[in-house]
């Protein structure tokens, strides 16, 4: 059995794998090859802590894999990661477990590349202008997933805690990426004033976006409302948008919290949309380049097995 560490998982799910790997595992999730049951959510010990399950298979003749792990926002004041997770792959035929994965890179790395994938397909073309809010991990993650696909004139980072903005900017600045136009905003609204993108990479449950700061043709993603007490946009913002996509309605419609609580509003569950529908179909996410789209992540274990398939592949290949 490997045991993949994070070093392995950075070297071998570059962004351009980890992009594909996504791409398969929407297009498996929307054509009905993957099996996914439901993920199972933990209320954890700690403060603003959840422990979670994950466990899905990619399509017919790959194994099953499990993710177990926990999110705690808290971490950061101590100085540890706010993921913790390890990933099993069993074998497709025997069960035998053939591999143990890193979590925390994998998760960083496939929810990057999905949000990507769903920025490809909501966003209008000539998006010129980035905001991430939340400049942690994901969020630089974030920067590093959109600005491979797309150049950017303007990325503009924003983060309550002070001096992380600053530092996500010097981090990125350091990558061996093409010079990024990288800047630091002094409020939210600032952040996302006209910005054609909106990213948001935070675990708050409170809303951080208000729909007067969005500008018309805005696509903006949610990876951090991820089950039903996080919410980093308000109910009233997702019922008024023109477009609703979320990575999987039947988990969504449960577990994503703007999502639920706008239904719960009065918003029509029908109104919502699945990314995987719309990659295994080839169509777009939007019918207007005036449309505001906004876009809901909860993180699928279908993301997960195609990453570390990914993962195996390549080093089988090595």
């Amino acid at each position: 059995m490997r045991i993949i560490d994070s070093a392995q998982v950075r070297r071998v799910l570059d962004l351009a794998t980890a992009y594909e790997s996504q791409v398969e595992a929407f297009r498996c999730l929307g054509s009905g090859l993957a099996d996914l049951p439901d993920r199972i959510i933990l209320e954890g010990t700690g403060a603003d802590a959840v422990s979670f399950c994950y466990a899905a298979r990619l399509r017919p003749g790959t194994g099953a894999v499990c993710k177990f792990g926990a999110v705690a926002a808290g971490n950061a004041q101590l100085g540890l990661p706010s993921v913790h997770a390890m990933v099993v792959a069993l074998h497709p035929v025997t069960g035998v477990p053939v591999a143990i994965v890193d979590g925390e890179a994998l998760t960083e790395l496939r929810t990057a590349a999905a949000s990507a994938l769903a920025v490809d397909r909501l966003s209008i073309p000539d998006a010129a202008t980035l905001a991430v809010v939340g400049c942690g991990v994901q969020g630089r993650a974030h920067v590093r997933a959109l600005a491979a696909r797309r150049r950017y004139r303007q990325i503009r980072l924003f983060d309550h805690t002070p001096g992380h903005a600053e530092a996500a900017r010097d981090d990125l600045t350091r990558d061996d990426l093409a010079p990024l136009p990288l800047s630091v905003a002094p409020s939210v609204a600032e952040a996302v004033a006209g910005a054609e993108v909106v990213v948001l990479c935070t675990t708050s449950s409170e809303p951080m976006l208000e729909a007067a700061w969005v500008a018309p043709g805005a696509t903006v993603v949610s990876i951090g409302s991820f089950e039903r007490s996080r919410c980093e946009v308000a109910p009233s913002f997702v019922a008024g948008v023109d477009q609703v996509v979320v990575d999987h309605k039947p988990i969504a419609l449960r577990q994503a919290g703007p999502v639920v609580a706008a239904i719960a509003e009065g918003m029509d569950p029908a109104r919502v949309a699945d990314l995987g529908e719309l990659v295994a179909q080839d169509r777009p996410g939007r019918d207007s380049p005036h449309q505001t789209v906004f876009y809901n992540s909860v993180g699928l274990g279908v993301q997960d097995a195609a990453a570390v398939w990914a993962i195996l592949g390549e080093l089988a290949d090595a």
